[in-house]
């Protein structure tokens, strides 16, 4: 319910991606949010009002004229009630109608009257996106201060493929969401690590940590919604990357040390999330070892490098945030691990929580103490994290 209280109205605009729309507001709704559609003339060929009646529990607006309205300004009244204009799918008719102040219609007087933030989700063949035309509009709405979101690209109902496609409601809801959360970390550039890495063996065996990357994944999502450019180095993991962070995949530990190494240079903060396998084979066998005696009798182990270490060693570091993951003793082993290490900022939590879930419990140690984060979804207790790195980075 992330979402929970929000206003929003909801524009539809006449293409075949308007059947996502339907499942956009079904999310919407899910998510806590209020949910008001207006529709052009156009959309109604493809969904009736009807579905978005029954969907969002409110009429839907269609007629610049309606009567219902009492004041007969729909264009007014339904800006004013809400927090966000969201218009998904945006035509390529609407965005240069919108583009040049034009407002023939309720959805396009919505538009021009407003006095809440606009997103458009545009979606339309991918000639038309291409076109001089629609580049011109796009710059101008961009100028203006419209947010876009997207588009995709893939597969279009026209049977071509390429940019156009409106992204799938899931995306949209994820920047809604961020939309919304306050720009701690604005201006700033964050480089995280995540998941496990994988030491080789022999080409199909391994040694590794357990870790599903979901922590290190909400961090860099949630430094994202706080305005960062997020640079996340991820280790094998089966997520999705989120919105608007550019991910680097690695696999073992050197690997990610160079990529880590290579970005950190322009960063401000660096978190180490990741679980990176202490050691490494000396010698990894260039083919499968066979179960047939001729295996060796122990592999000969090397220490992987202290990514972590070697990042706060440089001469001018950014902010560096490190996690510690102990089975006891949490708060003696953390606050050893820090200062240790010479970081600001160490997160703890007791593996007896298990590995691979949605919550979890933390605790952050820094030169203030130690600041307990209750029980809570990890996305949230992210959150948390980087409104604390925020103060930090305003003591520096």
């Amino acid at each position: 319910m992330e979402l929970q209280g929000k206003r929003i109205a909801l524009g539809v605009t006449g293409g075949i991606a308007a059947y996502k729309a339907a499942e956009l507001v079904r999310l919407l709704i899910k998510q806590g949010a209020s949910v008001q559609v207006a529709m052009t003339e156009a959309a109604t060929h493809f969904v009736t009002p009807v579905t978005f009646q029954a969907l969002s529990g409110k009429p839907v607006f269609t007629d610049q004229w309606d009567p219902r309205i009492a004041n007969n300004m729909a264009h007014i009244d339904l800006s004013r009630e809400a927090d966000v204009l969201l218009v998904a799918p945006a035509s390529a008719d609407f965005l240069a109608k919108v583009a040049h102040g034009l407002a023939d219609d309720l959805l396009t007087t919505l538009v021009l009257a407003r006095d809440c933030p606009l997103l458009v989700a545009p979606a339309m063949n991918r000639q038309m996106w291409e076109n001089p035309a629609t580049r011109r509009n796009i710059a101008t709405l961009c100028n203006d201060g419209v947010t876009l979101l997207g588009p995709g690209c893939g597969d279009q109902a026209c049977g071509e493929s390429g940019l156009g496609r409106m992204i799938e409601p899931e995306e949209i809801i994820a920047v809604l969401i961020a939309h919304f959360q306050p720009k701690l970390l604005a201006g700033k550039r964050v480089l995280i690590t995540a998941g496990p890495t994988f030491e080789a063996i022999d080409p199909v065996r391994g040694i590794t940590n357990l870790s599903s990357g979901k922590m290190g994944y909400a961090i860099a999502r949630a430094a994202s919604e706080a305005g960062a450019e997020v640079t996340l180095v991820s280790g094998p993991v089966s997520l999705p990357c989120p919105h608007d962070v550019s991910r680097i995949d690695v696999s073992s530990a050197r690997q990610m040390r160079d990529a880590v190494l290579h970005r950190v240079a322009n960063s401000d903060v660096f978190v180490a999330v990741a679980a990176v396998a202490d050691y490494r084979p000396a010698k990894p066998a260039g083919q499968k070892i066979k179960k047939d005696g001729s295996a060796p009798a122990a592999i000969e182990l090397v220490q992987n490098p202290d990514i972590l270490a070697d990042v706060a060693a440089l001469p001018n570091p950014p902010l560096c945030v490190g996690f510690a993951a102990e089975s006891e003793k949490l708060q003696e082993y953390a606050e050893k691990k820090r200062r240790a290490k010479k970081i600001p900022l160490i997160v703890g939590n007791l593996i007896h929580q298990g590995f691979g879930g949605d919550n979890n419990t933390l605790i952050l140690f820094d030169d203030d103490g130690q600041h307990p984060l209750p029980p809570a979804p990890k996305i949230e207790l992210a959150r948390q994290l980087v409104a604390r790195i925020a103060i930090l980075l305003e003591k520096r």
